[in-house]
């Protein structure tokens, strides 16, 4: 194999095995954010440059805010795992994956330090400029792959990236009374949320059932974009806040 390019120069190269070619296009046109959920940043770097691990990322961002590079971001890593976004099921080839070292909820989901979130900030200014990446296309692994994950976790600051030109965000509406919808419930209205759900990009089927994967997605939405609570239900803070986040789309606002 030839000699990788490789591409932030920040970073410190650590090759992993663990990759290929794009499939269907050649430019990432989503920045996928994980933690490794391990407990040891130096545990996950090896474990994502094993070749029997079959897994592995373009970044590591370590808790100092040090960065390696284990693929090139011309090439496929192996992060995303079964996913979807708007209609896409390859994530992987269309997106850069970034692993920011973090125990995660096995091991109590500490908060990420102030000097990883720099680093990773950093980076990820790299990525977007560089590819020019979509703000609401900066997503957490849960938002492709609801339910079989959580990470990077609802501690993560969205908000801060969001101030220093990194992903989507609205303030979330604040938590209040009056109707919601939840498991068992059925009809037009429950239709129309998971319509709204798909039209930001979350892989749901509308059928006007609200069962356990329209409550997953709605879970995954409530940990990215409102985690002061987190239950599946959606309530007026949770169905505000996804409608002002379309309204502040391109596509929705032009």
């Amino acid at each position: 194999m030839s000699a990788l390019h490789w591409d932030y120069p920040k970073a410190q190269v650590i090759p992993s095995p663990n990759h290929g070619e794009r499939i269907g296009t050649d430019r990432p046109d989503i920045l996928l954010l994980h933690y490794t959920g391990m407990p040891s940043a130096e545990g996950a770097r090896d474990w994502l440059c094993t070749p029997e691990a079959q897994v592995s990322c373009h970044y590591l961002v370590y808790e100092d805010g040090r960065v390696d590079q284990l693929v090139p971001e011309a090439r496929r890593a192996w992060h995303a795992g079964k996913s979807l976004w708007q209609g896409e099921s390859d994530i992987n080839s269309r997106s850069i994956g970034i692993e920011i070292a973090n125990p995660g909820h096995p091991g109590g989901l500490p908060p990420y330090p102030d000097r990883q979130i720099a680093g990773l900030i950093e980076l990820c200014q790299f990525c977007v400029n560089r590819w020019s990446i979509p703000p609401e296309r900066v997503l957490a692994h849960s938002d492709v792959a609801p339910i079989r994950k959580v990470d990077p976790g609802e501690v993560f600051p969205w908000k801060i990236l969001y101030e220093k030109g990194v992903g989507h965000w609205v303030a979330p509406t604040p938590i209040s009374g009056g109707r919601f919808f939840q498991l068992g419930d059925v009809g037009q209205p429950v239709e129309a949320i998971q319509s709204m759900l798909s039209l930001y990009g979350y892989g749901i089927e509308i059928d006007g059932h609200f069962g356990p994967k329209t409550a997953g997605v709605i879970e995954a939405f409530q940990r990215h974009f409102r985690p002061a609570r987190i239950d599946g239900i959606a309530d007026i803070s949770t169905l505000d806040t996804l409608h002002r986040l379309l309204a502040s789309l391109p596509t929705f606002s032009s």
